[in-house]
């Protein structure tokens, strides 16, 4: 089903490959965030119930102890699923949803922290000031419960007035909030339309090791080029074949006339050794670092 008008975005990956997201809507968010916010709730709940059995045990340490819980489970449940998760947490993953970088990059730890920490400031803090104002301090006046409203509907509106429905954690982490790809290796591309150099047999052959360092993801952004047409087409294979070559630590050079070739038994033999090992269980999304000598 195609996207609705408005709501793709391109980004071009640091490698010059251009990248077509669907953005999620407002609704779609607001769903994950429901399903999120429910986990938490639950989990916060068990999280009380211990308290109260331990304090009755240990007193004042058990209360502590909660305390601390209940501190990390708030601050760290969104930052820890989607640093694990592929920038996606329980509730993302139910609607299929993920967090990806604005630029094309990959999601960094850094991006990642900055969008959820915005979060405290978005939204707990206000519902604590709105919810639970004697927690904030006795003196609290009352008008700033309106104020805690306020706050708390300026911020979950934002997303309506943007093109690209951003939250001042995507603008701070520098994110976008977007409809997850299926998780399966696309299409071969034996059936698309290649060149003659591109359909005869491999010319290039790659190692165990070499075909290890790339994933999913690499795959699939490759085979977007791959398939792309357009007036800049070869000067992307050229460019992403300088990069993989010295990704990969290739020698002799592969000319600029042979970077279709190179890219394309690249890609064949990448898919052939992800599929071995998504057939014993191991699946990898991204590339790995490689050690420098």
């Amino acid at each position: 089903m195609a996207a609705p008008r408005g709501r793709v975005r391109e980004v071009v990956t640091p490698e010059g490959v251009p990248l077509r997201w669907t953005l999620a809507d407002a609704g779609e968010r607001a769903g994950a965030f429901l399903i999120d916010l429910l986990i938490l709730m639950g989990t916060s709940i068990a999280l009380l119930i211990a308290t109260v059995i331990l304090a009755g045990v240990t007193g004042g340490i058990g209360i502590a102890i909660g305390l601390v819980a209940f501190f990390i489970l708030r601050t760290f449940y969104f930052t820890f699923f989607e640093s694990r998760w592929k920038g996606a947490t329980p509730g993302k993953r139910a609607v299929r949803l993920r967090v990806v970088d604005a630029h094309g990059g990959p999601l960094t730890a850094e991006a990642v922290f900055a969008r959820n920490l915005m979060r405290e400031v978005e939204f707990f803090v206000p519902l604590v000031a709105l919810l639970a104002p004697a927690s904030l301090g006795d003196s609290l006046p009352g008008w700033a419960r309106l104020v805690s409203l306020g706050w708390l509907l300026v911020f979950a509106l934002l997303p309506l007035f943007n093109r690209d429905r951003l939250r001042p954690g995507d603008l701070v982490g520098g994110t976008l909030v977007v409809r997850a790809p299926r998780a399966l290796l696309l299409e071969d591309l034996s059936g698309a339309r290649t060149s003659p150099r591109a359909a005869a047999a491999p010319q290039y052959r790659f190692t165990r090791e070499q075909l290890d360092i790339y994933g999913i993801y690499e795959l699939q952004v490759l085979e977007e080029l791959l398939r792309s047409q357009g007036p800049v087409r070869w000067e992307s294979l050229r460019a992403v074949s300088d990069k993989v070559q010295a990704k990969l630590r290739w020698q002799p050079p592969v000319s600029d006339r042979d970077a279709e070739r190179f890219l394309h038994d690249f890609y064949t033999a990448q898919r052939r050794r992800l599929e071995q090992k998504m057939m014993l269980g191991h699946r990898q999304e991204r590339k790995r670092a490689t050690r420098r000598p």
